[in-house]
């Protein structure tokens, strides 16, 4: 790898309200590897808001910014920060279908305005030397055939853009909500597989509906990289498989144990700060996903996590709940 070049052939999703910088220092106990992406700031926040959006912890990386937003200027600012402050990528929300979203014009309803994109890219890329990355649907509402995410990807390309990563489902921004969106209409992988063989030069990843590390490694036998969103927070401890199997390292031997007791001096650490406890406990629900007790611990830090009281001695006594 060169500088600043990063190694996407796997990924865990921007997810809203899941993937802050507790829960990307918890997946990073189990990957050294995967590329790990923010939760959607929008410029707004970051310029406009109170409260430091960009905060995030060296041993998170690779750590990539996902900005939402449609003006060029003020995505160019946002970029130039996030650079500062030592981000590895910044991406460019091109794919959320929600409300709010579009009211603020960014979002899956820029995939209608190439040109516009093109432009918000090559603004921020002026600001940077880290790489500027778009993540898109394959298409939104009637506009989805294969020419229409052709133009937005080559209008991007023309001004330097030279990673996307699709989300190989078209967006509803009507009538849909988007939970909805995540699951219809049906997903479209040989697509994505096509717009490698068009544009090889391109690094592609591949999100949507992917499961497993299995699944992961039958996708890049045609695509540069993989995505995973939702499955990689309800069942965490797949990460602790994919530096082995994805990247080729050795093999992780911790236990599900290990990796939560590796969390412990981070919690103590954040406490101390005033972080709240439940704020990162509440990314580890599901790292015992599948296994004997996986309920009780569920329910022991669910029902015990929330006070100001609590701390390591209700994880303590959650983990009693799983056999080692």
């Amino acid at each position: 790898m060169v500088a600043n070049e990063v190694d996407r052939r796997f990924s865990v999703a921007p997810m809203l309200d899941w993937t802050d910088r507790h829960c990307r220092t918890f997946h990073r106990k189990m990957s050294k590897h995967a590329v790990l992406y923010t939760e959607m700031i929008t410029t707004g926040a970051i310029l406009f808001g109170r409260g430091d959006y960009l905060h995030f912890n060296q041993h998170e990386g690779p750590v990539a910014l996902q900005l939402g937003g449609s003006d060029p200027e003020a995505l160019a600012k946002c970029a130039k920060l996030a650079g500062e402050r030592g981000y590895d990528e910044i991406n460019l929300n091109v794919g959320c279908p929600s409300d709010r979203v579009q009211n603020g014009r960014f979002g899956a309803c820029l995939m209608a305005e190439p040109e516009l994109v093109a432009q918000c890219v090559a603004a921020m890329k002026s600001e940077v030397s880290i790489p500027v990355t778009v993540k898109t649907r394959i298409g939104i509402d009637e506009q989805d055939s294969y020419e229409f995410l052709c133009a937005l990807i080559e209008a991007s390309h023309k001004v330097g853009c030279d990673d996307f990563i699709i989300h190989a489902r078209k967006a509803w921004l009507n009538g849909l909500s988007p939970k909805e969106n995540r699951e219809v209409p049906p997903l479209d992988y040989p697509r994505v597989y096509q717009l490698k063989k068009d544009y090889p030069q391109l690094d592609l990843s591949i999100n949507g509906g992917v499961k497993t590390i299995e699944e992961s490694l039958a996708h890049l036998a045609h695509i540069d990289g993989v995505m995973i969103g939702r499955e990689a927070y309800s069942n965490p401890f797949m990460l602790n498989e994919v530096d082995e199997k994805i990247y080729g390292e050795v093999a992780n031997t911790q236990t599900r144990h290990d990796v939560v007791r590796a969390m412990y001096d981070y919690i103590e650490e954040e406490m101390r700060l005033g972080a709240n406890f439940w704020h990162i406990a509440r990314h580890m629900l599901g790292i015992f996903q599948g296994q004997p007790g996986a309920r009780g611990f569920r329910r022991h830090l669910s029902e015990n996590g929330h006070g100001k009281q609590a701390d390591l001695s209700v994880m303590d006594k959650a983990l009693s709940f799983v056999p080692e």
